[in-house]
């Protein structure tokens, strides 16, 4: 070995694949042959065939740095090898009290949660099944109802019991309020007729006699729905002339006296084509009532007198 050039006997200079270059094969490097090694001649690289180094057997000399041979000691059966150390007994070296988690696998890691996986499956099946269940008794109801289920629903307002409020507003709006002939008003004074044909009560019968004082005719109706305003009609005849009468309601005169007009301009004397009506704004109590119709002094009471009947509210006609 000459200054300058230590040749291919360096293991930094021991390439194996020398060969295959010019300045490999200037320096001697040779490919293999047989069962020998390669590369540059003096080579520390040293080849074995498979399976010719045996465990436990003396090893060839190792060459140290500076050329002097170690012979190799044989190593008892498990026993430490003198030669290596494991990173552990370094300072800094891997920490040799690892602990294992409780209830691990002893690697450090835990196996998949097999119990959660478990409830997952059972709670989907069971969301399954439970729907399949749903949409078998949907089916079955709509196909008992057929093609009228829609139809057959009852709505809101259907379903809904109206209130007792609105049942009563609405039975006193359509409540058909009395009406009474001559012969069911109480008589003072006076009598019944048939004879003066036109009357519109039932069979013609009117009241006659009415023209002297102290005659009355008195109704008691019933049934009236509510307190409030109500409209008195009263049908009468006149002989071609106008007459009146005082007007009681429950016992209360009115000011304003039951006006017998001349509405149907009979010729006088004639009874037969004076029938007509007039009418009187009141004032009723709910339930039962007494309307009395009387000839008073001041009074001209020369008028036969055949029915009498209520509206609600104050009308004017």
């Amino acid at each position: 070995m000459t200054p300058g050039n230590n040749g291919a006997s360096t293991p930094e200079d021991d390439d194996p694949f020398g060969y295959l270059y010019a300045d490999g094969q200037a320096n001697g490097a040779v490919p293999p042959s047989g069962g020998g090694g390669y590369g540059y001649p003096g080579s520390v690289n040293r080849v074995r065939a498979v399976g010719e180094r045996q465990y436990g057997q003396p090893q060839a000399a190792q060459t140290t740095p500076y050329g002097q041979q170690v012979p190799q000691q044989p190593q008892p059966y498990g026993q430490p090898n003198a030669q290596y150390a494991a990173p552990e007994t370094f300072p800094g070296g891997a920490d040799t009290t690892r602990q294992v988690p409780m209830g691990g696998d002893g690697g450090g890691r835990r196996g998949p949660n097999t119990k959660g996986l478990l409830i997952g499956a059972i709670a989907v099946v069971a969301a399954v099944v439970i729907g399949i269940g749903v949409a078998m008794l949907g089916g079955d109801s709509d196909d008992d109802k057929g093609g009228d289920a829609a139809g057959s629903t009852p709505t809101a307002s259907q379903s809904a019991e109206p209130s007792q409020s609105a049942t009563t507003a609405a039975a006193d709006d359509d409540a058909e309020l009395p009406k009474a002939d001559a012969k069911a008003l109480k008589l003072t004074g006076t009598t019944t007729a048939s004879d003066i044909e036109g009357a519109k009560a039932d069979g013609g019968i009117y009241v006659t006699g009415f023209n002297q004082v102290g005659a009355s005719v008195t109704w008691t109706p019933s049934g009236i729905p509510k307190d409030g305003k109500y409209t008195l009609y009263v049908g009468y005849g006149v002989p071609g002339k106008e007459a009146n009468a005082t007007l009681t309601v429950n016992g209360t005169t009115s000011t304003t006296p039951v006006d017998m007009k001349n509405w149907a301009n009979a010729p006088e004397g004639d009874y037969k084509k004076g029938w007509t009506h007039s009418y009187n704004w009141i004032q009723l109590n709910k339930g039962t009532n007494t309307i009395k119709i009387s000839c008073e002094q001041g009074n001209q009471c020369d008028a036969n007198l055949d029915q009498v009947w209520l509206v609600k509210g104050w009308v004017d006609s």
